[in-house]
């Protein structure tokens, strides 16, 4: 047999022909039920001590396929890959084999899945937009599954990371992708190194690189100190931190690497918040997204599985949900409440600056109260802590016990009259990509607060877009916080 002949390619299913996908679809039928036979046969055979490597290797093998349709099977956009994936499955299955199922109630944990665009109900807009994120990644990962519930953001965020990824670029497309790791991982944000890993070797990574941020080139390890302070304490950047990765002799970067890869760090920094404050699950292919174990009957009655009347856990929490739906009424017509007395303040008079700078510590330190990093509990799992280097060090108040830190002055450095124009003088479009990600962003509303509707949320948004800001240690001379 040929070599590569057994290997399967899941290219071809990205093509918006038909004829090619099936055409792929059939190729990857054959490998994977000559696989399973294979492997069926070796169970048969008499057990020999020295198969026992082989044997699990090719099980472990298999498995990944398997794992891998499943996840076709719930979320291409293409319906005949969908269908056809599921038939491979079940075939699989009839032969005597174990098939991974589902683990988990969706794209996110926060959001029923009842609530989140099913793939193959969308509308034709939506579809061309889920076929352009498979094309691009193949897959259509949890990410852009929560955050289709704003299609024109989801837009223009997947048109600036397919740009940071898979085109034209100062960086080789192996090193992007470790860099994605690298900045997920500074986070400890397993979901996306989970992803990256995989794209990583895709493209033709180093599988030694992923033992730990020792084994990857030099002039990767020199980028952990900045990928540190900007994940963490982004006010410590000083030029010093520039220059050392601009002279670093044979391993130095140069400007257009070094702007591609911090853009990179900040996209993969950002999204890891995305993923956490959105409870975005491990995508079904990944490690625990899937399981290959039967349903645990131990907490239903078996009539009840049978009827489909078994969420006896979703049940609980909704009933939960609706005491807590009770408190946030009151809390959201306070809070309208408080922006109209702060509208009515700001119509009479403007904030002295003595006012604003005691508004912005106050704001400052109780934001940092929550997110300090000296708990016990963040220090970072092995297997994403091996990533980065320093693990104790993590978010700290800018400014403890009296002691003055130097921060940012928006007014003295910006987007819009510096670093829009650094951007895209170093990597061509990218900056005009991250202005119009950022001007979405800013300006997305549908006027509507919970149950009510018509409402102006200027206020709010621009009270949420300096608050962060402000726990990062950029400072507005004009301010209103809520």
């Amino acid at each position: 047999m040929a070599e590569g002949e057994n290997e399967v390619r899941w290219d071809g299913l990205c093509s918006r022909d038909s004829t090619t996908r099936e055409t792929a679809l059939e190729t990857i039928r054959q490998i994977i039920l000559r696989k399973t036979e294979c492997l069926r046969s070796v169970k048969e055979t008499t057990y020999r001590p020295s198969d026992e490597l082989s044997n699990a290797v090719s099980l472990d093998e298999l498995n990944k396929l398997l794992a891998h349709l499943l996840m076709l099977s719930k979320r291409c956009p293409f319906k005949d890959v969908r269908e056809k994936s599921e038939f491979i499955l079940k075939s699989v299955q009839e032969l005597g084999i174990r098939i991974p199922r589902p683990l988990g109630h969706g794209p996110s944990r926060f959001i029923p899945e009842k609530e989140i665009l099913q793939v193959g109900s969308e509308d034709t807009q939506m579809h061309a937009l889920f076929a352009d994120s498979f094309a691009a990644l193949g897959r259509l990962d949890n990410i852009t599954l929560v955050m289709v519930f704003h299609p024109q953001y989801l837009e223009s965020f997947l048109k600036t990371q397919h740009y940071l990824l898979q085109m034209d670029g100062p960086l080789p497309l192996h090193h992007r992708h470790y860099i994605g790791i690298m900045a997920a991982a500074r986070h400890q944000c397993s979901y996306l190194v989970n992803l990256h890993v995989n794209d990583f070797l895709h493209v033709g990574g180093d599988p030694k690189w992923l033992n730990g941020l020792e084994n990857a080139p030099q002039k990767l390890q020199n980028l952990g100190e900045l990928n540190k302070v900007l994940a963490h304490r982004p006010w410590l950047i000083t030029k010093e931190h520039i220059e050392r990765l601009l002279k670093a002799e044979e391993h130095s970067w140069s400007l257009a690497e070094l702007v591609h890869a911090v853009v990179l760090l900040t996209h993969y920094h950002s999204l890891a918040s995305f993923t956490f404050g959105c409870g975005i699950s491990p995508e079904i292919h990944c490690d625990g997204g899937h399981t290959f174990r039967p349903p645990s009957v131990s907490n239903y009655c078996i009539c009840d599985i049978t009827n489909g009347n078994h969420n006896v856990d979703e049940m609980q929490v909704n009933s939960a949900g609706n005491i807590s739906v009770s408190d946030s009424f009151f809390e959201v017509e306070a809070l309208m409440e408080k922006m109209r007395q702060l509208q009515e303040c700001r119509d009479e008079e403007e904030a002295s600056q003595e006012e604003m700078a005691s508004r912005f510590e106050m704001e400052k330190r109780e934001s940092m109260f929550v997110f300090s990093s000296d708990d016990d509990e963040a220090t970072p799992a092995r297997d994403v802590s091996r990533h980065f280097e320093d693990t104790s060090y993590g978010y700290k108040d800018f400014s403890r016990h009296g002691m003055h830190v130097p921060t940012f002055r928006v007014q003295d450095y910006c987007w819009e009259d510096h670093g829009y124009s650094l951007v895209n003088r170093l990597y061509p479009d990218v900056g005009q990509l991250i202005d119009e990600k950022f001007h979405i962003a800013y300006n997305l509303t549908y006027n509507t607060m919970a149950m009510h509707k018509d409402v102006d949320t200027s206020m709010l948004r621009r009270a949420i877009w300096n608050y962060i800001h402000c726990m990062f240690g950029i400072r507005f001379t004009s301010i209103c916080f809520l």
